[in-house]
C-alpha cells in the first residue's frame, strides 16, 4: 500500500425531490472529491435515506412509510454508485440504507464498490435503541467481513458498532488495514460516542479509522431532522502520528451543505507501529484475558 488520498463526507440530508436531481447531486459530489485526488470516498450511515425526498410528502414524513417507500429506488441508487466507482476508478462506500431482505426484515446495509464494480456489503451488527424500538431494524446475520480492494484490506463498522471493542478486534484479526466508519448521530453526545469508540479501536488495534457523519438540519425529514458530527481520520497516538490520535478532522460539527474532508496518509506508517511503536497494544491484547 502506498500513500493514498481519502475523502470523508460531512453529509447534509438535503431535500431532493426527483431522481434526476439526486443523480446529479451525487455525481457532482463524487466528482468534487475525485478532482482533489481522492481514491477512496466515504459517505455516512443512512445517507441512502436522502432518497425519501422523492416520495410524497405524507409518505416521507412517516418513519416506516419512508423506509418502505425507498425500497424500489435502492437498486437504481446502487447502480449509480457502482457506475461512479467504475467511471472514476475509485473505492466508494456510499454510506448505508435500510434494506428489506427476503425474510421481511430491514437491515442497515453498507455497500462497497471498486473500479471493477461491487466488492460486497456489510450489515450493521448491533442496533441502537432507536433502531430496535422505533424503526424495527434487524441486526446483520452474516457477521463482519473484510474486503480486498486496490487500496488494501478494508473493513466497515457502522456507527454504533464502533463502540464495541470485540467488533474492532474481529476486523483486526481479519487483517483489515483501514476501518470505514459511516455514522449518523443527532446529538453531540452521540457524535462523541462514535469518536471515542473510533479512537479506542484505532489505539487497541493499531489501525486507522475513517469516519463520515451526517450533519446539519433536515426539517423535511423527521427521521433525520437533526444531525451533528465531524468527518475525521483517527490513528494510534504514537511515533510519526499526531499525539492526539486525530490525523484530520472537520472544523465544525454542523454544516449548511455537504463538505468533504480530504487527507493524504500512508497507511504503511500506521501498520509499522505494530512492530516499531512505543507500545504494542495489538500484540498484547490477549494478556488482559489472563487476569
Amino acid at each position: 500500500m502506498t500513500k493514498i488520498t481519502l475523502a470523508s463526507c460531512q453529509y447534509k440530508i438535503d431535500l431532493i425531490e426527483t431522481w434526476e436531481d439526486y443523480a446529479l447531486h451525487l455525481t457532482q459530489l463524487v466528482r468534487a472529491a475525485v478532482e482533489k485526488g481522492a481514491k477512496l470516498l466515504l459517505l455516512p450511515e443512512y445517507s441512502g435515506l436522502v432518497l425519501a425526498g422523492q416520495l410524497d410528502a405524507q409518505v416521507r414524513s412517516d418513519l416506516h412509510g419512508s423506509i418502505a417507500g425507498i425500497q424500489p429506488i435502492i437498486p437504481v441508487w446502487l447502480e449509480l454508485c457502482e457506475n461512479l466507482a467504475r467511471t472514476h476508478g475509485i473505492v466508494f462506500q456510499p454510506g448505508s440504507a435500510p434494506m428489506r431482505d427476503p425474510d421481511g426484515n430491514y437491515r442497515n446495509r453498507a455497500w462497497l464498490f471498486g473500479p471493477d464494480g461491487l466488492i460486497g456489503h456489510q450489515d450493521k451488527i448491533i442496533m441502537t435503541r432507536f433502531e430496535r424500538e422505533q424503526w424495527g431494524i434487524a441486526a446483520g446475520e452474516d457477521g463482519l467481513r473484510s474486503f480486498e480492494t486496490p487500496l488494501g484490506t478494508l473493513g466497515i463498522l457502522i456507527c454504533y458498532d464502533n463502540e464495541f471493542p470485540m467488533l474492532g478486534r474481529k476486523l483486526a484479526d481479519l487483517g483489515v488495514e483501514l476501518i470505514l466508519a459511516p455514522s449518523c448521530t443527532d446529538t453531540l453526545a452521540g457524535a462523541y460516542r462514535v469518536r471515542i469508540g473510533a479512537q479506542a479501536r484505532a489505539l487497541e488495534n493499531q489501525i486507522a479509522v475513517l469516519v463520515s457523519p451526517t450533519a446539519g438540519n433536515a426539517p423535511w425529514f423527521p427521521a433525520l431532522d437533526k444531525n451533528r458530527g465531524r468527518a475525521a481520520l483517527y490513528v494510534p497516538p504514537d511515533y510519526g502520528m499526531p499525539p492526539s490520535g486525530v490525523f484530520a478532522e472537520s472544523e465544525s460539527d454542523d454544516v449548511d451543505e455537504s463538505r468533504w474532508l480530504i487527507t493524504d496518509i500512508d497507511l504503511e506508517d500506521v501498520l509499522r507501529l505494530r512492530t516499531e511503536g512505543q507500545v504494542a497494544t495489538r500484540r498484547d491484547w490477549p494478556e488482559q484475558f489472563a487476569v
